[in-house]
């Protein structure tokens, strides 16, 4: 009987070895980054309690939670009337104690909460780990991604802020990526929702908004209506849609909209702050003021961003926002934090899209020394030593096989030099080194070879 070839789950994916080379590569860019701006690297398990992640990320972030069944005989006292009546979410919460991390920032705030008394404030962590989201697969998202975030505690500074904004930029100018850094503030979409009567209704609004550039605006005023907002209310929220211009124009509408509402001119002074420092700075990517721009997670309370790239049509590859209260939820309230996260897997598509990698990525060893039986294999050892402690990345063909099979090696792996040890060469303390790419070969001390190949 035929097996099925095996598979794997749909929105994950393995990684060839040129492909981890390319993800490294966005890794180690964006940890060198947050390196030169002072944070520390953390990581937490791959499972949290549910009870650390339910109800952090709204009703919708819920159903999204990967859950995970308890061990053992998890049915153990229950009828099969009991199991067949109950409800699905019942159940999982009967039978599942654990979940799959969603994001990395709860589980960062339930770090923070656990380990306070050994923490310095204002804390800046980083962190480059997996998260799961059980979502509907799709082009540029997935099931299982990677998110490398950085977050500043125990600060209501707005210069932390800046900050965040200047990695980004800094970020996205080594890799060559052109991007529009979106900004808002919740204050002044708490301030709408004020403004029209509903402050009820900020989740229901928020979410709306945020689905605006995919669904359009007679869809979002049809969601806003069916959450239970009036005709008149969503009128009277209209003119936010319509304000444009640069950014100090933006400014001075939603100034003017708000003008009587404490709350939204707060929102509009802060982001006046962080907008009036970048401006001072080198930036050299757009920075948009974008009224819709709502980031659906319930926890943020002040400044949100988000980043589009402007020459991949993809979703938003970077994201965050100050989350004044998250850490309450801990027990441990008037922490203040501010963070983003790089979404990798999407840079990941953007840069193969974009063709963006530096040219000698993909590149695994830069020598391989042909194996032409035992005794020269014995001294090729010695010799790979000396150049793997000059830096050089080596490789010995394990086996004594035909001169064409293990050339053919050298070149299917993008090599660049091979090295032919025999009898000749043993005794005159000498390398045959070819170069793959232009065909020479010479005859060099292993001196020679090594400055020849770090050229």
């Amino acid at each position: 009987m035929a097996q099925n070839k095996p598979g794997i789950p749909k929105g994950t994916r393995d990684f060839s070895p040129v492909e981890m080379a390319k993800r490294n590569y966005i890794f180690n860019t964006i940890r060198s980054v947050y390196n030169l701006y002072g944070f520390k690297q953390i990581e937490t398990p791959a499972m949290e309690n549910l009870s650390t992640l339910m109800g952090k990320y709204g009703e919708e972030g819920d159903k999204l939670l990967f859950k995970i069944l308890n061990s053992g005989d998890f049915v153990h006292g229950m009828t099969g009337e009991e199991f067949t009546n109950t409800s699905t979410q019942r159940l999982a919460a009967t039978f599942c104690e654990k979940g799959l991390r969603y994001d990395l920032t709860v589980p960062f705030a339930r770090f923070v909460v656990q380990h306070r008394e050994e923490l310095n404030l204002p804390f800046k962590r980083y962190q480059i780990q997996p998260v799961w989201r059980a979502d509907r697969p799709q082009k540029g998202r997935y099931r299982e991604f990677y998110q490398c975030d950085a977050d500043v505690v125990g600060s209501d500074s707005l210069l932390n802020e800046v900050e965040l904004m200047q990695i980004i930029d800094s970020v996205f100018q080594k890799f060559g990526i052109r991007v529009c850094i979106k900004i808002n503030n919740r204050k002044i979409l708490s301030g709408m929702a004020e403004y029209i009567g509903r402050p009820d209704k900020l989740t229901d609004i928020t979410v709306a908004i945020d689905k605006l550039d995919k669904i359009g605006l007679d869809n979002v005023k049809t969601e806003l209506a069916e959450n239970g907002l009036s005709q008149e209310e969503i009128t009277k929220l209209e003119p936010v849609f319509a304000i444009h211009g640069d950014n100090d124009s933006k400014l001075a509408a939603i100034k003017n909209l708000l003008c009587d509402n404490e709350t939204g001119q707060k929102g509009a002074e802060e982001l006046e702050f962080v907008l009036n420092a970048l401006n001072k700075l080198p930036i050299a990517n757009e920075i948009d003021f974008d009224l819709t721009l709502a980031r659906g997670l319930n926890y943020y309370t002040g400044c949100i961003f988000e980043v589009k790239a402007l020459d991949v049509q993809i979703g938003s590859i970077t994201g965050g926002g100050r989350y004044d209260n998250l850490t309450g939820i801990f027990g441990m309230p008037g922490l203040s934090g501010v963070g983003i996260s790089f979404g990798a897997d999407r840079i990941y598509d953007v840069l193969n899209q974009l063709d963006l990698y530096p040219a000698a990525i993909a590149s695994t060893a830069q020598l391989l020394f042909i194996n032409f039986g035992a005794t020269e294999a014995a001294h090729c050892l010695q010799l790979a030593s000396r150049t793997r402690q000059a830096g050089i990345r080596t490789e010995i063909y394990p086996d004594s096989v035909k001169m064409k099979k293990q050339m053919s090696y050298a070149s299917e792996s993008n090599i660049p030099f091979v090295a032919l040890v025999g009898e000749n060469e043993i005794q005159n303390h000498t390398i045959s080194l070819k170069n793959m790419q232009t065909g020479e070969q010479k005859s060099v001390s292993l001196e020679e070879a090594i400055a020849i190949i770090n050229q």
